[in-house]
């Protein structure tokens, strides 16, 4: 059933979808009414589609389109109102056992980590509803299925919940071959219980593989599309990707993160034209919720979409455009969620991402917390992102005491970390400390110290990769590398080090100028010249002032004829 919906000043209140002609309908069941469940109009911001599903099962038939609305919103994460439709649908019929489920699924965000637990404390409370109604066989494996990761959560760790959860969809799949949506959820079952340190890649290929075979028949479903993307989120996958990522945007044009999900794969390739574009239309469509909603503020995925935006922005060497957006989130104070990774990352990356890719040393060294709701005491991972950036600042103004203090203070957030079970966060502050500490031994005289523990940090940023709400690093770990090796007069290794770093981060701009620079004082002039107008390509419709640019030109000028 494709679904289609008609703008009205931004709010989505035609009658069918707050049941005021539902048969039948039914009063809803009281002991929901201790639950915090989301309510209130849907709120979706064009007359476009959210994609085809058809996944009601035995809802009343009255309430069916709404219900696959509410699984199309699931499926591009747009979950606040996929729970507020799922609501709707409880409250004209309180005996439909699968919206229940659709509630719990909508408040679990399974690709990434949650650190308020509340959710899952509202999730168990929805699950011993649904498992006194009278349901069906097929329902009733999927509660089962999706029950397993709320059972036990204070004593089981997420990682093994998600695990089990898996194997339940796996079983389901496997019991129920022709129920699409079954091997779709089993494929993001996949995804969201892959092992991060496996280099294979086994969890999404397979997931993958499933997903492409689906897409066959189903080219208008929009998490088959959405799901494809994240399992092939990877530099040596995102190839796989592309012809999707150019799909899902208009398979699902009236959400927000399907417009910004194709610019994980742009991102990964280098194309930052086409994550510039998919990143804008992002962002409007965000602030046209947060307009239409009443939301005192900014929604989290305007931000999101912003820390991608100026990321595409700096590789173009795009300082003007980079800084417009900076100074327009100086303006933000109030966004929500205020408690989701999502808004303290930006927060932290943006103003860092241009200190340390423009080498502004002294803004690096002095950056301040952004001012806004956001308690940065609760984001230890993202607050790392600030201490990293004073400490490199630091370390190149020679202020050797104030980089100490910030290598310190990332070890007490790292600890932090630790603490609270997240070792995947742990390790990317890990890798942070190594690459401060390496520059901090090569300014004492310590040169194989330093080469040591910043060839530790890219063996370790291979093996864990780029977390899932970034565009990446703040800086490679590789370029760090290929930086030290500059300094100590090694251009050909430094080369090597470009290279390899271009290889798994396209058309970065440092990387491709550091490629051009280690080959020039090489003496490999062919190198230089073909670096040096790569970064001329790059940055040609750009707005930059960048000195960088005008060296590339000079050299170009000179030495090809």
């Amino acid at each position: 059933m494709k679904i289609r919906k008609t703008l009205f000043v931004g709010l989505f209140i035609l009658g069918l979808f707050s049941f005021t002609n539902c048969k039948n309908k039914s009063k809803p069941n009281p002991e929901l009414a201790s639950i915090n469940l989301l309510r209130g109009e849907l709120i979706l911001c064009s007359s476009e589609q959210f994609g085809e599903v058809s996944f009601s099962l035995s809802c009343n038939y009255d309430t069916r389109e709404t219900f696959d609305l509410a699984v199309s919103l699931l499926h591009s994460f747009e979950y606040e109102e996929a729970e507020k439709a799922f609501v709707q649908v409880l409250d004209a019929d309180p005996d439909c056992a699968m919206a229940y489920w659709g509630v719990a699924m909508s408040i679990v965000h399974s690709l990434w980590y949650q650190s308020d637990n509340s959710y899952l404390e509202k999730g168990s409370k929805l699950l011993e509803i649904a498992s006194k109604i009278p349901k069906g066989e097929r329902e009733k494996d999927y509660l089962d299925a999706i029950s397993v990761y709320y059972k036990d959560w204070n004593t089981v760790d997420q990682n093994t919940r998600a695990l089990l959860y898996e194997k339940k969809m796996e079983k389901i799949y496997n019991k129920y071959p022709d129920d699409n949506e079954a091997a779709v959820f089993y494929a993001l079952a996949l995804r969201a219980s892959a092992d991060r340190k496996d280099r294979s890649y086994k969890n999404q290929k397979k997931s993958g593989k499933i997903l492409e075979n689906l897409f066959i028949d189903q080219p208008n479903h929009p998490g088959i599309a959405h799901y494809i993307i994240h399992n092939y989120d990877y530099p040596e996958l995102a190839h796989l990707a592309l012809p999707t990522a150019r799909r899902y945007a208009d398979i699902a044009p009236a959400s927000s993160h399907a417009q910004h999900m194709p610019s994980h794969i742009f991102t990964r390739l280098g194309l930052w034209d086409e994550s510039i574009q998919s990143n804008v239309s992002s962002a409007s469509s965000a602030r046209c919720y947060a307009e239409a909603s009443g939301m005192a503020g900014h929604w989290s995925n305007e931000l999101h979409a912003m820390g991608y935006l100026v990321y595409a922005y700096l590789q173009k060497g795009d300082n003007v455009q980079a800084n417009e957006q900076y100074q327009y989130m100086k303006t933000i104070y109030k966004v929500y969620p205020s408690n989701i990774a999502a808004i303290a990352y930006p927060f932290a990356a943006v103003p860092a991402r241009i200190a340390l890719e423009n080498r502004q040393w002294d803004v690096a060294a002095n950056l301040e917390f952004h001012e806004s709701e956001v308690k940065w005491d609760q984001f230890p991972w993202q607050s790392s992102l600030l201490h990293f950036t004073r400490a490199i600042g630091s370390l190149h103004l020679k202020n050797f005491d104030a980089s100490k203090d910030e290598i310190e203070i990332l070890g007490t957030l790292r600890q932090q970390i630790i603490d609270s079970g997240n070792e995947a966060n742990a390790n990317q502050v890990l890798i942070q400390m190594k690459i401060a500490q390496g520059w901090l031994d090569f300014y004492s005289g310590q040169q194989d110290s330093g080469i040591t523990l910043l060839k530790e940090a890219v063996e370790m940023e291979d093996i864990i990769g780029v977390h899932g709400i970034t565009p990446g690093k703040l800086i490679p770990a590789r370029e760090f590398l290929a930086e030290m090796l500059m300094a100590m007069n090694k251009p050909q290794e430094a080369l090597e080090v470009y290279e390899k770093n271009l290889s798994v981060n396209p058309n970065r701009f440092n990387g491709v100028y550091g490629a051009a620079v280690a080959a020039k004082q090489f003496g490999d002039q062919e190198k230089a010249s073909r670096y040096f107008e790569d970064l001329l390509n790059l940055t040609e419709s750009s707005r930059s002032g960048r000195p960088e640019v005008e060296e590339a030109e000079a050299y170009i000028q000179q030495n090809v004829g």
